[in-house]
């Protein structure tokens, strides 16, 4: 006779269905494995036998067979200890062998018969909602469990003592419930920084659209003071994208005590992170700091001192919104929609604009230049807004604090993210929220300009020479500012602001 019991494996952010199949049978003593399983799963052999000893129970002297189904699938990850020890505890009778038919199980063993908490728990109580399972699932992420459906069954025992007993009627345990992320402090304001009133607008219309904003400037500008208080005039994250986020959080392990929480990711990688860090990748293709950083912002300081090559493998998640990883027996996908922010020097000695300074490297054009040019020409033209921030001087220090902070800002923003939205939904656009993420057809029809910006915009493009992609990228910046200033049409001058930020970074190099 075969017990079986459901589980899942993971493939990016979709948990696959698993068969977990126990035979028990006559034969030389053996506990075997078997279903194109990692090292993980194969140690669950020695967690399963120390966890059900420790429980009351021993393991037959039989011939012990787990098979997990679909056998090409790649199994990776210790939550199959829970499932496998369940179905053999069916497999000897110790829970009667109809317990487990209507649930999905994942969860990792401890010696002592413990249950531990393991990644991946939203997105596998999702799938199993939607084939019309409950879920049995650690303690300690039951509340994130319980987000995916009201009416799902939820069991989230502390061991296999307590869940054993559940299922003979000598304990009831209850359905957890939904767990939010408590708010720690307030987010930094916009109202500590004094002056740098063009940076700040160009910060709010990187807010209003969605869009990639590069700050260049000499050290101490500012330039990481105004990233960091990006999230502060954000708007909350809405419920298709509080699920999307959460669940790449489950499979990264990143959810803290199961709690969801609505704010924006903010994710600062160092500049030295590799590709996979940045990306994902790795033996187990997890996900990178550009997944992490879905729905929010990716901040990159110090954008030259990061590797070319690992700057170049986010062009294709800025342009498709998703990073995919190719591995030789299958391939995984993670949502990647984040909006980037950059800072750089203007140089290596980052003082090369400043007035009478002469750069030790050379004439200050050069320098700039062989800076800059560690940062691609088609990773440029991704980038809508390119600013150049200026040194506060003390006279900027000297004032008292300015009277418009995040909370002003963050009004006009959520006003213009609610024009937008209404714009998609009018269009049937149900995954599109921002401007910068609008296709290119209905960008064109939308962002349509008035003749007199049609005729400066045409100019503009053969001026400086830009690429299709910029010219789409000039008229979404174009209508994000049209937005912002509550207007139906695009005009002239709201084109030529937005062209203003396309300038190019560096300075030519002189002759």
């Amino acid at each position: 006779m075969v017990t079986r019991v459901a589980t899942v494996a993971f493939e990016g952010i979709e948990a696959r269905a698993v068969d977990v199949q126990v035979q028990i049978a006559p034969g030389a003593v053996v506990f075997m494995v078997v279903g194109l399983a990692d090292k993980a799963v194969a140690e669950s052999r020695e967690r399963v036998r120390s966890a059900l000893i420790a429980s009351g129970l021993a393991l037959p002297a039989k011939r012990i067979t787990v098979n997990l189904a679909p056998a090409d699938l790649p199994k990776e990850g210790s939550h199959y200890d829970l499932p496998i020890a369940l179905a053999v505890m069916a497999a000897i009778g110790a829970i009667p062998p109809d317990a487990l038919a209507g649930y999905c199980v994942l969860g990792e063993l401890a010696l002592d018969g413990t249950i531990t908490a393991v990644n991946g728990v939203l997105p596998a109580a999702m799938a199993a909602n939607s084939r019309g399972l409950g879920l049995i699932c650690p303690a300690a992420t039951g509340p994130e469990a319980a987000w995916a459906g009201g009416d799902m069954d939820v069991l989230a025992p502390r061991s296999l003592i307590q869940l054993a007993n559940h299922f003979k009627g000598s304990q009831v345990m209850a359905r957890p419930e939904p767990a939010v992320a408590t708010t720690t402090g307030r987010l930094p304001d916009l109202r500590d920084i004094k002056g740098q009133e063009g940076a700040k607008r160009a910060l709010e219309i990187a807010a209003a659209g969605g869009h990639n904003l590069l700050m260049n400037g000499p050290p101490g500008a500012g330039k990481s003071m105004l990233a960091a208080r990006l999230p502060s005039i954000l708007p909350p994250l809405g419920p298709r994208e509080l699920l999307e986020v959460s669940m790449i959080q489950s499979v990264a392990g990143e959810l803290k005590g199961g709690a969801l929480s609505n704010r924006r990711p903010f994710r600062q990688p160092h500049h030295s992170a590799s590709m996979a860090a940045l990306v994902g990748g790795g033996i187990n293709a997890r996900p990178g700091e550009a997944s992490l950083a879905h729905g929010g912002v990716l901040f990159l300081d110090e954008l030259p001192e990061f590797t070319p090559q690992v700057l170049d493998s986010l062009r294709q998640p800025m342009e498709t919104g998703e990073v995919m990883i190719a591995r030789a027996n299958h391939r995984v996908t993670y949502p990647a929609r984040f909006q980037l922010i950059a800072a750089m020097n203007p140089c290596r000695c980052g003082q090369a604009l400043e007035p009478g300074y002469a750069c030790r490297r050379g004439p200050n054009d050069r320098c700039v230049a062989q800076y800059g040019a560690r940062i691609s020409g088609p990773l440029l033209d991704r980038i809508d807004l390119r600013i150049e921030v200026g040194a506060v001087t003390a006279a900027d220090l000297i004032l008292p604090p300015p009277a418009e902070g995040s909370a002003e800002t963050a009004a006009r923003v959520a006003s213009a993210r609610a024009l937008q939205a209404a714009r998609f939904a009018a269009h049937g656009l149900t995954g599109v929220v921002t401007n910068a993420t609008c296709p290119v057809p209905l960008i064109e029809e939308m962002a349509a300009p008035d003749a007199d910006g049609t005729a400066l915009i045409r100019n503009a493009a053969e001026t400086m020479r830009l690429s299709a992609r910029g010219f789409h990228r000039v008229l979404r910046v174009a209508r994000t500012l049209a937005d912002l200033d509550g207007e139906e049409q695009v005009r002239r001058l709201h084109l030529a602001e937005a062209l203003s930020y396309r300038g190019r970074v560096e300075r030519p190099v002189a002759a």
